[in-house]
Formats: C-alpha cells, sequence, structure tokens
C-alpha cells in the first residue's frame, strides 16, 4: 500500500513525536510511504509574513526595497539555532548549517538580480515581488526536509531528499511534470522518501495559493503516484467541535465524512485540506484521511467521495466570529431582474466572496469576511441602493453528511432559543449537508457550546 502524507509546521518542530509516532512507529511500514513536509512552526511567518498578524517578514523588506540583506543574515542565525533542536535526534549539525547557509545565499543572489531588474524599470514589479515570494518560500520547506532526511540516515535509515524548490537548474517545468520528473526515479519501496511542501513552477505555486501550497504539493504527488490514500497528520484530530471552545472531553472525532463536508469546512476557514488541493484528490478516487500526531494509533477520519452517515445526525459543528453581514434593502427589487448580478459585480471588483447569502422580495443578505470588507465597497453599495447596512456578526455552520431530518432545524431554533441566543438570519442549501446561523458576534462559543450539548453525543 502506497500512501502520501503532509506532516504540518507545528509536528515536524517536534520531530522527535513525528520520528516517533509517524515515519517510525510501524516498522512492517517504514518504505511506500512518502512524506510531504512544511517549514517549523513560524518559520514562514519569518519569511513572508506573519499569518495571523501580518507582521511583515523578509518578503516585505525586499518589495519595499528596505536592507533584506541584513534580515537574511538573521534569518540565517535564526535556523541554525533551530537546528540545535535535533543535534539529540542525530542531526549533523556542520552538514545542517551548511545547507541553510548556502541556500541562503543562493537565494540573495536570486533576489539581488530580481532588485537589479526592479530597478531598471522594464518588468511589472508584480511579477518580480511575486518570484521574491516564491523564492523565499521555498527555503523554509527545504531546510525542515534536509534536517529530517540527515537524522534519519545517521539513524542508519535509508531515506531519499526530494527538493521541488528547483534551485539546482533552470528548467522551465511546470509543477506537474517537475513533480513526475522527479519523482520518476524512485524506488518507494526502497526508501524513505522526505519532499519539500514547495514545488517550483513555470505558473507559480503561491500565485494560485499562496500560503496553501503545501498541500496542493501533497495532493498533486499523490495524484503522480496514484497513492492509495492520502494522509494529513495534524496536532488534533477533526473532531465535532473546537475542543478549544467546548472542552476536550465534550468532543469526538468524526470518524468518517466525505468531501462534500470538507468543502463546507473550508468555506467558514475550518480547512481539513485547502480546497483546490482536495478537488484532485476526489477526482481521482483518493480518499483523504485526517490524523493526530501525538495518536498515532487512533485512526483519524477518513475522508471519501461518496461515504453518507448511516444514521442522520450533526456530525461537526464550527463557524466563524470574524465575518461580517452586508444587507442591500431596495423597494425596487421586487419583480425585477439582475439586481443579484449587479451586486455581485460589485463584490468580484473589490475581490470579495460570500459565505453566506439570503434574499426576500426586498433584500439581500451576504456574509463576508471581516478581512475583506471594504469601505469603499460599502460607499458604492448606499450610491445605488435605497439602504445598506454592515455588521460584525458571527456564522454558525451545522454540518453533516445526513442530516436531512424533520426537526433539525426546528432543534437547533430551540437550542439557541433556550440560551436567549436570537438568530438574525438563517440558510441551508437544498443538498442539506450545512445549516448556517448567523448571530451576534457575542454569542458565538456560547452557541457552538449550546448546539455541541444538543448534538453530538
Amino acid at each position: 500500500m502506497l500512501s502520501v502524507e503532509k506532516i504540518g509546521g507545528t509536528s515536524m518542530s517536534s520531530f522527535d513525536q513525528v520520528l516517533q509516532n509517524i515515519i517510525l512507529f510501524d516498522s512492517n511500514q517504514i518504505y511506500n510511504r512518502i512524506y510531504i513536509v512544511s517549514a517549523y512552526a513560524g518559520v514562514t511567518n519569518w519569511l513572508l509574513e506573519d499569518k495571523k498578524t501580518q507582521a511583515p517578514g523578509i518578503y516585505h523588506h525586499f518589495i519595499q526595497s528596505r536592507n533584506f540583506h541584513k534580515q537574511l543574515e538573521e534569518l540565517t542565525l535564526r535556523l541554525k539555532e533551530l537546528n540545535k533542536k535535533y543535534i539529540s535526534l542525530g542531526l549533523n549539525i556542520l552538514e545542517a548549517n551548511h545547507f541553510i547557509e548556502t541556500r541562503i545565499q543562493e537565494a540573495q543572489r536570486y533576489l539581488d538580480s530580481l532588485a537589479d531588474v526592479l530597478a531598471s524599470g522594464y518588468l511589472v514589479k508584480e511579477n518580480i515581488f511575486q518570484a521574491a515570494r516564491e523564492i523565499l518560500a521555498s527555503i523554509g520547506e527545504s531546510h525542515s526536509a534536509f534536517n529530517a532526511v540527515n537524522i534519519l540516515q545517521n539513524k542508519g535509515y535509508h531515506a531519499t531528499f526530494v527538493d521541488l524548490s528547483g534551485f539546482q537548474d533552470s528548467e522551465a517545468l511546470t509543477i506537474d511534470q517537475r513533480i513526475q520528473k522527479t519523482l520518476s526515479t524512485i524506488d518507494f519501496s526502497k526508501t524513505i522518501c522526505i519532499v519539500t511542501g514547495y514545488t517550483k513552477g513555470t505558473e507559480g505555486i503561491m500565485r494560485e495559493f499562496d500560503r496553501g501550497y503545501s498541500e496542493v504539493t501533497f495532493s498533486k504527488v499523490a495524484v503522480a503516484v496514484q497513492a492509495d490514500e492520502a494522509i494529513i497528520h495534524k496536532e488534533y484530530h477533526l473532531s465535532s467541535a473546537d475542543p478549544n471552545i467546548v472542552g476536550v472531553e465534550n468532543c469526538v472525532p468524526v470518524g468518517f465524512t466525505n468531501y462534500d463536508v470538507a468543502d463546507q469546512l473550508a468555506d467558514v476557514g475550518m480547512e481539513a485540506i485547502h480546497p483546490k488541493a482536495a478537488k484532485p484528490l476526489e477526482i481521482n478516487g483518493i480518499n483523504l484521511r485526517i490524523k493526530n500526531t501525538f495518536e498515532p494509533a487512533h485512526p483519524g477520519t477518513l475522508i471519501t467521495k461518496s461515504y453518507v452517515c448511516p444514521d442522520s445526525r450533526i456530525e461537526i459543528i464550527t463557524g466563524s466570529e470574524k465575518v461580517m453581514i452586508l444587507d442591500i434593502h431596495d423597494p425596487m427589487m421586487v419583480g425585477s431582474v439582475g439586481y443579484d448580478l449587479k451586486i455581485m459585480q460589485d463584490l468580484e471588483r473589490f475581490g470579495v466572496s460570500y459565505i453566506f447569502k439570503t434574499t426576500s422580495a426586498n433584500s439581500i443578505s451576504m456574509v463576508i469576511w471581516e478581512k475583506d470588507f471594504k469601505d469603499e465597497l460599502l460607499d458604492i453599495l448606499k450610491s445605488k441602493y435605497e439602504t445598506v447596512t454592515s455588521r460584525k456578526v458571527a456564522i454558525i455552520c451545522l454540518i453533516g453528511t445526513n442530516i436531512n431530518q424533520p426537526g433539525m432545524l426546528a432543534r437547533t431554533a430551540q437550542t439557541l432559543a433556550d440560551n436567549k441566543i436570537n438568530i438574525l438570519s438563517i440558510g441551508c442549501a437544498m443538498r442539506q449537508v450545512n445549516i448556517q446561523l448567523v448571530i451576534e458576534k457575542e454569542y458565538f462559543k456560547s452557541a457552538i457550546q449550546a448546539l455541541n450539548k444538543e448534538f453530538v453525543k
């Protein structure tokens, strides 16, 4: 059985656990497993920007024409300091330090060349910035993958470092071509294969996927080798609710679900997998398993294309308190055609996607991400329609493969009413996999807790 397995950054930082709980956990199944690894936790934030706070990294020093050389020197020192953590696991510190020094020096030469071209004014600066982003991003995954292979080899295992970053060549290959060419000569039955989560390609993996690129590499590798199963190792189970909200003792691993549910989760920012990484797996009939790094014996949650829970029940209760609702009211909507289209065109101009929408005879309400909200968009909408309002809210989602049951919506509404929580808006598409509720932002956690108590046994 050939599996392709992704290991996230937080797990990679606890590499002793990765060795014990993943790579060497089953002595009978060490080979025929291809690992796609992320950078150690925090490293990509240093290289690009902090994913949560947007605090600038080296990339922003480059695009602002500031002294990025000093930042690269500091990065070298930081990564060497990280290397020290893994000496006890068998990392050859001299080899590891030499690798990262060389890689950052190569990156600096590329960036210097880009800076010279940028200064000439002959090329569109956005293309230069994108190239710099790609170069910087690749450093983190190359670092963690090299270290993993070095440790395994020093423990006596046959391990192969598969560097898809393309630093050593100038071949104009697409992402798929690079993956196919690089993996085609490897016998997976005889080596532990460690692959960088970043892949260099002519189309630019970050151009479309940005920080989700490692899962795209993971998906494309799984399809390229026709894996029997794709596995993502996370620091937690895919659970019935967020254990940080309801308590670990009050939630359970989902166990089984389907790709439709995975799409619903991604839509509200609770990704089991990046949606553009999930589609190739789904189309090619490759099942996806989500496992907890720190519970290796637990089978985790298996996501397939056709699974439907035999019992009608809510599988996952989730949502977000980082959203806003736009409500557009105009008496002229009644009986008119095209209002919805015109509003969507305005949203598209500002790159805004909604995650919830409901309509009445003369109004349309949409939930969008708070980070996507722009005053200019609101001003344009107000200039066209009679009444346009916006407010910060929370969205709650009750998700499952089989929730088409009489009384499910009634139980939901009654549970919230019993807890003095008012529903501002509600929606459910005909596929009946996701009941969406808009409530006041301040009641987000208490709503999750109340609904979890009602539906999760």
